[in-house]
């Protein structure tokens, strides 16, 4: 049997989960084959066993394995859409996508007519739901690509989306705490409604019960306390960022 990084990553969660023991990905490698290859059978109702040797792994490795385990599970789908660059647009995605649980949402503002987001979804039914669901964004009018299996996707350019913005004006960054609950965005964003533009989105679900946003919203000086307003309606826990040096030299103007 042949496994991905993703699938031990997957069975080391599984170990964890069921015994609180974290293997070594070597050591998980049985758990990971012994898995694929009961799917592959259709196995059901049988005594197994798979021999989970080692205890090499150090602290540092446990957030990579974090990170991929949920794709090697089948329990992610990572997705690469196109959608218009207009106010409301991420609204309109969010409505889109119904009551599946976003796990990230990355995008910067570029001032081109159509904007590329980088975003994850939690699966409940593997392969074939993630395939269905990029039918259904392609049915929406919605240019997807699946980057799910997609090696530098996953290990780098995740990160990387962002940058600095040209002749963006009136920008100012908050940092949120969301409830980490189905609809804590969708509600955010009809907090925010069409009136201002979204600039910057950054959302990683890491597991705890609460999501971290950084959130960039374009508002003039006189509209200021208005959106305060709004945010505080929410009852999200939030943190004015617009002076913070990190923001000025890697993402602001």
């Amino acid at each position: 049997m042949l496994v991905t990084t993703d699938e031990i990553c997957a069975a080391i969660q599984d170990t964890f989960e069921d015994t609180r023991v974290v293997p070594e990905p070597a050591g998980a490698l049985s758990i990971a084959g012994l898995k694929k290859y009961v799917a592959r059978e259709g196995w059901k109702a049988k005594r197994l066993v798979a021999i989970n040797s080692g205890a090499n792994v150090n602290f540092d490795r446990l957030r990579y394995i974090a990170e991929r385990a949920e794709i090697g599970a089948g329990r992610e789908a990572l997705l690469a859409v196109e959608i218009p660059e207009e106010r409301g647009s991420f609204l309109k995605f969010c409505r889109a996508l119904g009551a599946r649980n976003i796990t990230e949402f990355n995008y910067r503002e570029h001032g081109h007519e159509r904007a590329q987001i980088f975003v994850g979804l939690n699966l409940t039914r593997g392969a074939v739901e993630r395939a269905e669901l990029v039918q259904l964004l392609g049915q929406t009018g919605y240019p997807v690509v699946d980057m799910t299996d997609n090696e530098m996707a996953k290990l780098h350019v995740r990160h990387m989306i962002g940058g600095r913005a040209q002749d963006l004006a009136d920008e100012c960054l908050f940092r949120f705490d969301f409830p980490e609950r189905p609809g804590a965005l969708l509600r955010f964003l009809e907090a925010i409604g069409t009136r201002w533009n979204i600039s910057l989105f950054h959302y990683r679900n890491h597991g705890s019960d609460h999501g971290r946003v950084l959130a960039g919203i374009q508002v003039p000086a006189a509209q200021r306390a208005e959106l305060l307003l709004h945010l505080n309606d929410l009852h999200y826990s939030y943190v004015e960022e617009t002076g913070n040096p990190a923001y000025r030299i890697f993402l602001g103007r």
